[in-house]
């Protein structure tokens, strides 16, 4: 049994080791909410140990994130801070790998103007669009982990003593990124290596389109000549191993963005910008949304698919078995990096160029020619269950099982 300290520092270890995969001599940034501190120190010390020449730490604050939207005027919300994003890039730009610690509370927004959120969201956006593009061409390693804030906790464990909400979410999240174990560097080889054969599987399938089928959805996810299945572990364009996601149960690649056509419902709820959508249900034709509705965040859900052309198109396409690690934790966690863990997921927005063969070398219509979808935003949700059944189609028009009930066949 270890402690938690074992467990942190555990934690900090696989996260530098395992998720940036970080190389003697490099630099590390690492983005921290405050409230994480502990968490981030960790990973510094854990950087320098594994050799980085030079770690420099961003805080956030939802506090400070907040009183914005509570005292400043809408007209001002046009505009975004552009000074992390700019250190940010001169990171990315430069194949600096970093590292991201995502702890916010999932309704910090809920009782703010809905036009202020809408207007910020857009900048937002805007202002990301150009390292998301870097991140989507893996010009760096970048990894994605959480630490438990009060407020996120509470939302988790509604119902436990306000004491003991934030000790459940970190076991909880120990749970999910093995970090509980002792040989968790050793169990997460395993796992990539398992991952991997998945996704290599599909490679060899060359499925044309993949039909989801369940009582609440019936959906067909077009995809493009070329399309690349990927998993936990991938190359960055210097041809350095990093892991996106820690936690991570997925394969993963590109739908065709103009061939999604049927109809689709959310398995579980989405929380994005502060704001959660719940019980909504999507139609696509011909690649793009043509209706949706929602029992709640409508509203959000349509600022969303109309954030520009590309946001009411699919840009990925995931499948994750109903047995995964955190579906079977009964918990849902307001926190996308974990949530679309749980089960089979797609996104709206920008698709990953490294999901096509030769998609990094594209021009932005080259590869909207051949199917892959461009957006200033990238939002995955849910939509697996376990009544889920997923059919690949092969070049021949066969089809054959992928996944039957939510759990993999093949």
């Amino acid at each position: 049994m270890l402690s938690f300290e074992q467990k942190l520092r555990n934690y900090a270890e696989i996260a530098v080791k395992i998720g940036i995969g970080l190389k003697p001599g490099q630099r590390l940034l690492v983005l921290s909410p405050v409230d994480t501190a502990p968490l981030a120190r960790l990973v510094v010390e854990e950087a320098y140990k594994a050799g980085a020449r030079l770690v420099d730490v961003l805080w956030s604050d939802d506090a400070v994130q907040l009183s914005r939207f509570e005292h400043s005027t809408i007209d001002n919300f046009d505009e975004v801070s552009t000074v992390n994003m700019n250190i940010q890039m001169e990171y990315a730009k430069n194949g600096d790998p970093i590292l991201s610690i995502r702890a916010t509370d999932p309704s910090l927004l809920k009782h703010q103007d809905p036009e202020k959120v809408s207007k910020y969201n857009l900048a937002f956006s805007k202002s990301r669009k150009p390292y998301l593009e870097l991140v989507q061409v893996n010009a760096f390693s970048w990894t994605l982990i959480s630490a438990p804030i009060q407020s996120w906790a509470a939302s988790v464990f509604p119902d436990a003593p306000a004491e003991e909400q934030q000790d459940k979410l970190w076991d909880a999240i120990f749970a999910a990124t093995r970090s509980d174990l002792e040989n968790g560097l050793e169990a997460w080889q395993e796992h990539i290596k398992a991952l991997a054969h998945r996704s290599a599987t599909l490679n060899s399938k060359n499925y044309t389109a993949l039909h989801f089928k369940s009582a609440a959805t019936d959906l067909t996810v077009g995809l493009p000549e070329g399309h690349y299945w990927e998993s936990a572990q991938n190359p960055n364009r210097n041809g350095d191993l990093f892991c996106a996601n820690i936690p991570t149960e997925e394969v993963f690649t590109l739908p065709h963005r103009e061939r999604v056509d049927g109809t689709v419902r959310s398995t579980k709820p989405l929380t994005y910008m502060g704001q959660l959508m719940d019980g909504f249900e999507i139609t696509f034709k011909d690649g793009k949304v043509v209706d949706f509705k929602a029992e709640q965040g409508e509203e959000t859900l349509r600022k969303l698919v109309s954030t520009d052309e590309g946001a009411a198109r699919l840009g990925e396409v995931a499948l994750v078995p109903t047995s995964s690690p955190i579906n079977r934790s009964g918990i849902f966690f307001y926190n996308t990096l974990y949530d679309e863990n749980a089960v089979c997921h797609i996104a709206l927005g920008s698709a990953y160029r490294h999901n096509m063969h030769g998609g990094v070398d594209l021009t932005t219509e080259e590869f909207k020619a051949r199917g892959g979808n461009e957006s200033i935003i990238h939002v995955d949700f849910m939509i697996g269950s376990d009544d889920m059944d997923v059919d690949g189609i092969l070049p021949d028009g066969t089809r054959e099982a992928v996944m039957r009930q939510g759990e993999f066949v093949i």
